[in-house]
């Protein structure tokens, strides 16, 4: 079989497997497919952090704060808040405010975007563990004014969070409600998942593109070494802010599809700790290299919650002396740990070029190291003379 029959038989079946995972996981119940549907979430804040951390190789510590900047535009255009808070806001919305998906989103995705770039500005000649600190403060000052801006002006609705929050409708189909075709229904997750998954795809597609584009390219040579990219003409300043719009971007929406899918957000779900479980996912799956990102990701968001099962029968074997939930979190590092242990570069690393480089003879560099071949020459001019494979002789 050819290897372009292979690929076609390769997306056929995963496109099959992907369009049924959530029809056959309802019949076990929704909460399987509940865990896909964050898993997905986490896949797309997770590919738009890539573009920061793995592309640009700038660490990205307060990522969660346009996820959150994203779930709070959703949450207050596709809520009854801002009408029940101001009445002059009612008086031309009778109806209460129930924007379009198609307005929100393009929306929550510029806003987190102009942030990005309002973060990534005072932070262009930071490096390392200093614009990780920078980005921590920018993530916890996004979660604290969400969580006081209640007062004098109530916007936020502070600590308490905003209820009732539109579901999500595409031409007339509310994914909030069951469908029922032919007597055979998808429940409202199920059509989430189809939601998640395609919005996954489009960013899969301009991450796979701009990696290969110049921008890509440009980001690529900051990471390995900011000096000689500057040296060679690129524009640090713009592509660093370029790198924080762009992945704060696919946070906002990310956050816009939570809000939508939760129909409830608080201050409490855009903690530290989330944007600590974004960057493992990424490093964790494999800096700046696709699959591993979303490898990572899945993996991430789904252990906690089969981990479950695992902790709550020790919970009951100790007489509830041990929480479970402390338990998954041991079980969630130490998975961690034996992972960084064995796969320092990640689950699923990007291939380093140049190591595949093989001799005339078919016979692989035995050190990985990258060996030139003059031409006419079967082994490379740098062995040392002597050698088996090249003994000392005068003649040629």
């Amino acid at each position: 079989m050819k290897d372009s029959t292979k690929k076609i038989v390769v997306f056929i079946a995963s496109a099959v497997l992907l369009l049924a995972l959530p029809l056959v996981l309802q019949t076990q119940g929704n909460a399987w497919v509940r865990i896909v549907d964050i898993a997905l979430l986490y896949v797309l804040l997770a590919l738009g952090l890539n573009i920061v951390v793995g592309y640009a190789g700038l660490l990205d510590l307060g990522y969660v704060a346009f996820f959150a900047i994203g779930a709070y535009i959703y949450a207050l255009l596709s809520s009854p808040h801002l009408t029940d808070t101001f009445p002059a806001i009612k008086a031309m919305f009778p109806n209460g405010l129930h924007v379009s998906f198609f307005i929100v989103v393009p929306l929550a995705f510029v806003v987190a975007a102009v942030f990005g770039v309002i973060l990534g500005a005072p932070t262009l000649k930071l490096r390392g563990d200093y614009l990780a600190i920078v980005t921590l403060g920018f993530g916890e000052i996004i979660r604290v004014f969400l969580n006081t801006l209640d007062h004098p002006v109530n916007i936020t609705n502070g600590p308490k969070g905003i209820l009732a929050i539109d579901s999500v409708k595409i031409f007339g189909l509310d994914l909030g409600r069951m469908l029922k075709l032919d007597g055979f229904s998808i429940s409202s997750v199920s059509l989430y998942y189809y939601l998640f998954l395609t919005l996954v795809i489009i960013t899969v597609i301009v991450s796979h593109r701009l990696q290969l584009s110049r921008v890509g390219r440009a980001w690529m040579a900051i990471r390995e070494d900011e000096i000689a990219a500057k040296a060679m003409g690129i524009n640090t300043r713009n592509m660093k802010l370029l790198a924080f719009g762009m992945g704060a971007s696919f946070g906002g929406v990310s956050g816009a599809m939570f809000a939508s899918f939760q129909s409830f957000v608080s201050p409490e779900s855009f903690a530290l700790m989330e944007s600590v479980m974004i960057v493992a996912m990424v490093v964790l799956g494999g800096l700046g290299h696709l699959p591993g990102v979303i490898l990572g990701a899945v993996l991430l968001a789904a252990l906690p919650e089969v981990l479950r099962y695992v902790a709550g029968p020790l919970q009951a074997m100790t007489d509830g002396r041990l929480d479970a939930s402390i338990l998954r979190q041991l079980f969630i590092a130490l998975a961690m740990i034996v992972i960084m242990l064995v796969r320092p570069r990640g689950l699923w690393p990007s291939p380093e070029h140049g190591k595949s480089l093989v001799r005339r003879n078919g016979k692989p560099v035995a050190d990985g190291s990258i060996q030139a071949h003059a031409p006419g020459v079967e082994t490379p001019a740098d062995e040392v003379p002597g050698e088996a494979s090249r003994p000392m002789s005068i003649n040629p």
